[in-house]
């Protein structure tokens, strides 16, 4: 009785370079055309928030043009949130093989991170968390924003703290891993994807964090100040 044949394997551009990726079929669409599409989708996103903010801003007092920038910013991660990494958390088996847009988008992300074509535990874990809490807590503090809502600040806090905790864990394990799962120092996969884009979700939350603390801490002292009046 012969040996069953092991199946060939696949050949594909992501790393380590012997990752085995069964019912791996490679994207029909160019890189350009994934990346381009992808952020025309939020500069359009981005564009249409700072419209809504200020047609809102004719009828209360004008949120500053940093604070519009960060309702902006939350849309934005609202979006990316529940859309793109929602479709991760429910699709993340079958993306491998899959031709849809948003597989092809992790396709072509995972070129910087292989770990998102091989279901790695922490990552689905980490993901699901974002698209079910972070994705409608983001969308919450936009509405919350706008309408003024006094616990605007606290949303803020919650959601930059959740995003700068869950992207210091992204980063740590992959050092932990020693960067095992994309080419370290490609310009494009490893700096531009994996550091720079990542990366905007460590200084931007960090500084919604300090903000929030700030108003926070002011409020808390006025309010320390009036109950002290009032003995």
């Amino acid at each position: 009785m012969g040996l069953e044949a092991k199946p060939a394997a696949i050949p594909h551009p992501y790393w380590p370079r012997d990752l085995e990726l069964q019912h791996y079929i490679p994207n029909d669409l160019p890189m350009w055309q994934i990346v381009t599409f992808f952020f025309s989708v939020l500069g359009a996103i981005l564009a249409l928030t700072w419209l809504a903010v200020g047609w809102w801003n004719r009828k209360d007092p004008p949120f500053g043009m940093w604070r519009s920038l960060a309702i902006c910013w939350f849309m934005i991660c609202g979006f990316i949130h529940s859309v793109m990494e929602g479709w991760f958390i429910f699709y993340h088996t079958e993306i491998p093989g899959d031709q849809s847009f948003l597989s092809q988008l992790w396709k072509e992300y995972a070129k910087a991170d292989s770990r998102y074509l091989i279901g790695d535990n922490f990552l689905v874990c980490m993901e699901t968390v974002t698209a079910l809490f972070w994705g409608p807590f983001s969308f919450w503090t936009v509405l919350a924003f706008l309408w003024r809502q006094p616990h605007r600040f606290l949303l803020q806090l919650v959601v930059s703290l959740g995003q700068l905790y869950g992207d210091i864990l992204y980063f740590y394990t992959e050092y932990r891993d020693g960067f095992t799962h994309g080419e370290k120092g490609h310009p494009i996969y490893f700096w531009f994807y994996f550091v720079f884009m990542n990366g905007l979700w460590i200084v931007i939350p960090g500084l919604l964090i300090l903000d929030a603390w700030k108003h926070l801490s002011d409020s808390q002292r006025v309010m320390d100040a009036n109950k002290s009046k009032r003995h």
